[in-house]
């Protein structure tokens, strides 16, 4: 979704430190796709994760403002909250500040990989840096955290039960993901380099200076320019379909929740807007509006 967005996303790099939350009973870790797909999609956007300074405020929020149903699991002795989406996995959600910590709240997307390791090579040799070192987790996959060559922490994720098919996101499904950056080129390059995208400008008017990252003949995401605000920062921002943009802020206040960028027209006859949970972890909103998916636009 390609929109102007004014972040105040904080810089959380240590993503690996967690702190107990409310107790957890032991189960395994949900598939992502039941039963397994034997779909490969390399650069897509498949798993997101929200780390948290006050994880039963964020359950709370995201439950009620998505209908998101929760699981809570033992994950290698941490409390690890599993978000499914009409039965669906489609987010996780763990503690790793301290209780009361201001905006200590960041989402991680993760990328569809077919190795790993090897795209952790490639990542390192385009300039990025490995955060969190590949690990497997029964029925979920092998997953590692890294951060590109602006500071942005994103995820890896080889799927132990394949990539779910490219169809068009159902309401309370990951839309879209958008890169914010001072320079979309150079940032579009180091996605083309460790991911293997294909990279072109947004054929749009008035946005030579955004581009599109695809692979599959699918549009993945898009790199737009940082706003000129002295509390921009570079980050990602995953955005979330919903069936009704109105009705799905209008529970926001009361969850504690902020809108921070309010309702607006956006591409494709579509309305957007961008809200911030209470613990400050940020989203985007998007209601289709004349089929506005974004993924399968030319």
């Amino acid at each position: 979704m390609h929109t102007r967005y004014y972040s105040r996303l904080a810089t959380i790099l240590a993503l690996a430190a967690t702190i107990g939350i409310a107790s957890a009973s032991p189960a395994a870790f949900p598939a992502l796709n039941d039963p397994s797909s034997k779909e490969t999609h390399p650069g897509k956007f498949v798993w997101a994760e929200l780390f948290t300074s006050d994880a039963a405020a964020a359950t709370k929020f995201y439950a009620g403002v998505f209908s998101w149903t929760v699981t809570t699991l033992d994950v290698r002795d941490v409390p690890y909250t599993v978000f499914s989406n009409a039965g669906r996995p489609v987010a996780g959600l763990r503690q790793r500040a301290r209780p009361g910590t201001a905006h200590a709240a960041r989402w991680v997307s993760y990328i569809a990989v077919a190795n790993v390791d090897a795209t952790l090579a490639l990542v390192t040799k385009a300039g990025g840096q490995q955060r969190a070192p590949a690990r497997a987790f029964p029925n979920l996959g092998t997953l590692a955290v890294a951060t590109d060559i602006d500071g942005s922490p994103f995820g890896l994720l080889q799927s132990s039960s394949g990539d779910s098919t490219d169809d068009e996101p159902a309401p309370g499904d990951w839309n879209w993901f958008h890169l914010f950056v001072k320079n979309p080129a150079a940032s579009a390059e180091f996605y083309r380099q460790a991911f293997a995208y294909d990279v072109a400008p947004d054929s749009r008017p008035g946005k030579g200076a955004e581009m599109i990252l695809y692979s599959g003949s699918m549009n993945r995401a898009g790199v737009s320019v940082l706003p000129a605000r002295d509390d921009a920062k570079p980050g990602w921002l995953g955005v979330i379909r919903v069936a009704n943009l109105d009705d799905t802020l209008a529970k926001v206040p009361a969850l504690g929740g902020e809108v921070m960028v309010e309702p607006h027209d956006a591409a494709f006859g579509s309305r957007f807007a961008v809200i911030a949970d209470p613990t400050g972890g940020t989203v985007g909103l998007v209601e289709y509006v004349n089929n506005a998916n974004p993924a399968t636009r030319p």
